[in-house]
């Protein structure tokens, strides 16, 4: 898993890549990323599958904050980003956020 951070100088956003790798995807069909920047929606931003069996979304985003987020494949399994900056606890039983800090 890899987050690509870009920092544009021309306006106020980052472009963030989000990548989940073919080990971690598994045999998933879809992915979609899901998070405080898209009010949790699970359908609103869909992954790319690549010919590896990697899944890929690129995202602007606003800097200066920090954004929770998770990976849903297949509308059933939750999956978290192995390299986030860091990890908060979610209010959901027993589980945890990955979090992008930019």
């Amino acid at each position: 898993m890899s987050i690509k951070k870009q920092y544009l100088k021309s306006k106020p956003v980052c472009k963030v890549t989000f990548r989940l790798p073919e080990d971690a995807a598994g045999s998933a069909e879809s992915a979609n990323i899901v998070g405080e920047f898209n009010d949790w929606n699970i359908y609103a931003t869909p992954m790319r599958k690549l010919k590896n069996g990697s899944f890929t979304v690129t995202i602007d985003l606003e800097p200066n904050r920090e954004y929770q987020f998770r990976y849903l494949l297949d509308d059933e399994t939750w999956e978290n980003d192995g390299e986030a900056d860091k990890y908060v606890s979610h209010p959901y039983g027993d589980g945890e956020n990955s979090v992008v800090v930019l």
